[in-house]
C-alpha cells in the first residue's frame, strides 16, 4: 500500500512539475513588466477598456475610502457581483472578493450585504487592499432586509442570512444582471467568464445554476427530497447567475393560484406551504420555483461550482477533468477542517497571498508544493483539476503586461 502511495505522489509530482516548466518558460518571456496603472503606460488604453459599454451595465457607486457614492461618473462596464455575510462570515467574503479582484478584467461592482456589526470592518479591511486593486472594483453595503413576511423567519431559514439572495431583484431594482455566490466560493479564472454566459440565456431563461450533484443515484435531491426541484438531482444556489430585469417583469408558474405570480409575490407564500418539507432552506425554495418554470433556468456545468462532493468520493466532473475548475465552492467547512486538504489550502494560498507579489512565486508555486501534501485523499490525487485554470489565468496576466508595456513603449 505505501508503495502504491508513493508511486501516486511520483505521478502527480510529475503532473505538477510539468505544468511548473511550462509557468518557467512564461516567466523567462514574461517577467515583471510596468503594469498599467504605472506613469509610463498609464496613457495605454486595452481593447476592453475601449470597448463600448450596454448602458444596463452603468451603476453608481463608492470606491473605497469614499464616504459618499459617487455621483458624477458611472462605474463603466461593471459586473455585478453580490453576497451576503452574517455571523463569523467576514474572513471568507473578504477572500472570496479577493479572488474576483486578483483574476477579473472588467471592473467589478460588489453589493455586499452584512449585519450592521460587520459593516465597519468591511470598509476597514477594503480600504487596507492597494490602490492598484481597488481601483478594479467599487462596493456598496447593504443591511440584512426582507420585503415581505416574518423577518425573522428569513433570517433564520437554513444558514443565518441565507434567504437574502431571494430578495435580490426586489432590493438592487437599479441592477440589471448580477452574480451571486456564497461567501465560501474562490474564483479561480475571471469572473468575465461566467459573465458571458448571461449572453447565452434564451429569450425565457432568467437565472443559471449548476446540478446539486452529478450522479442522481447518489444525489441528494433524488433521494431524500419532499418537495419539487429542478431536474433529476436539482441545482445548487451558492453560484447564481440572474437576469434581475428578467425576474421582476415574469409571471411565474406555483403551485399556489392558477395564475401566474410575480417573484415577490411568490415568494412568502411559497415558503408557508413548503416550510415543513425543506431543508435546505432557500436553495429548496429555489428548486421549488424552477421546478414549476424549467423553461426558466439556463443550467451551467459543475466546474463552474465544484464542490467536495465532486471529488471526494471519486472524480464526477467532466467539465473540470477537461477544463479545469472555474469555481471553487468550499461548502460542509472544508476551508476550516482538514476533511479536504486540497480546498484548505487553496483558500489559505490565496489567503495568504501579498497583493503586490509575484502571482506565480507567492501563489502557484505554493499551491504546487502544498498540493503534495494532499495525495492521501481522492481530491489530491487530481491537482491538475484546480491547477488548469489558474495556470490559464496568470499566463493571460502576464501576456497582458506584455502588450501594455509594448503599447506603451510604442508610443515613444
Amino acid at each position: 500500500m505505501q508503495i502504491l502511495m508513493n508511486q501516486n505522489k511520483y505521478s502527480i509530482t510529475e503532473k505538477i512539475q510539468q505544468g511548473v516548466q511550462k509557468l518557467l518558460k512564461a516567466e523567462k518571456l514574461f517577467p515583471q513588466f510596468p503594469r498599467s496603472e504605472d506613469k509610463e503606460a498609464s496613457n495605454f488604453v486595452s481593447p476592453e477598456e475601449g470597448s463600448v459599454l450596454d448602458h444596463k451595465d452603468v451603476c453608481f457607486f463608492r470606491k473605497p475610502g469614499e464616504q459618499k457614492h459617487s455621483k458624477e461618473l458611472p462605474s463603466l462596464q461593471c459586473m455585478h457581483l453580490a453576497v451576503v455575510a452574517c455571523g463569523d462570515r467576514l474572513e471568507e467574503t473578504l477572500i472570496m472578493l479577493k479572488s474576483a479582484v486578483l483574476f477579473s478584467n472588467r471592473r467589478l461592482c460588489f453589493h455586499i450585504f452584512a449585519e450592521d456589526s460587520l459593516k465597519p470592518e468591511f470598509e476597514k479591511k477594503l480600504k487596507e487592499w492597494p490602490s492598484s486593486y481597488t481601483k478594479k472594483f467599487e462596493y456598496n453595503i447593504y443591511p440584512i432586509t426582507f420585503s415581505v413576511g416574518n423577518a425573522q423567519e428569513w433570517k433564520k431559514l437554513f444558514k443565518p442570512c441565507a434567504a437574502q439572495r431571494l430578495f435580490l431583484p426586489v432590493i438592487l431594482k437599479d441592477v440589471d444582471s448580477l452574480l451571486y455566490v456564497d461567501t465560501d466560493v474562490l474564483f479561480l479564472r475571471p469572473i468575465d467568464d461566467i459573465w458571458h454566459i448571461l449572453k447565452e440565456f434564451n429569450s425565457t431563461q432568467l437565472a443559471a445554476m449548476a446540478p446539486e450533484h452529478e450522479i442522481p443515484k447518489i444525489g441528494w435531491y433524488s433521494r431524500f427530497a419532499r418537495h419539487p426541484y429542478y431536474g433529476t438531482t436539482g441545482v445548487n444556489s451558492g453560484v447564481m447567475l440572474m437576469n434581475l430585469t428578467r425576474i421582476r417583469n415574469t409571471q411565474f408558474k406555483n403551485s399556489i393560484i392558477p395564475s401566474g405570480l410575480t417573484w415577490e409575490e411568490m415568494l412568502y407564500p411559497l415558503y408557508q406551504k413548503y416550510k415543513n418539507y425543506i431543508t435546505w432552506g432557500d436553495q429548496d425554495l429555489l428548486n421549488i420555483i424552477f421546478y414549476f418554470n424549467p423553461e426558466c433556468l439556463y443550467v451551467f456545468p459543475c466546474q463552474w461550482n465544484y464542490r467536495p462532493d465532486h471529488c471526494m468520493y471519486g472524480s464526477n466532473c467532466k467539465g473540470a477533468e477537461e477544463e479545469g475548475v472555474s469555481i471553487l465552492h468550499g461548502n460542509r467547512g472544508v476551508y476550516h477542517d482538514d476533511k479536504q486538504p486540497t480546498f484548505k489550502t487553496l483558500y489559505e494560498v490565496i489567503r495568504d497571498f501579498p497583493f503586490e507579489d509575484n502571482l506565480f512565486q507567492s501563489l502557484y508555486y505554493p499551491l504546487q508544493s502544498k498540493f503534495l501534501d494532499t495525495v492521501h485523499t481522492l481530491c489530491g490525487r487530481i491537482p491538475q483539476v484546480f491547477l488548469k485554470q489558474i495556470e490559464k489565468t496568470m499566463k493571460k496576466v502576464y501576456e497582458n503586461r506584455v502588450i501594455v508595456y509594448l503599447g506603451a513603449n510604442h508610443r515613444y
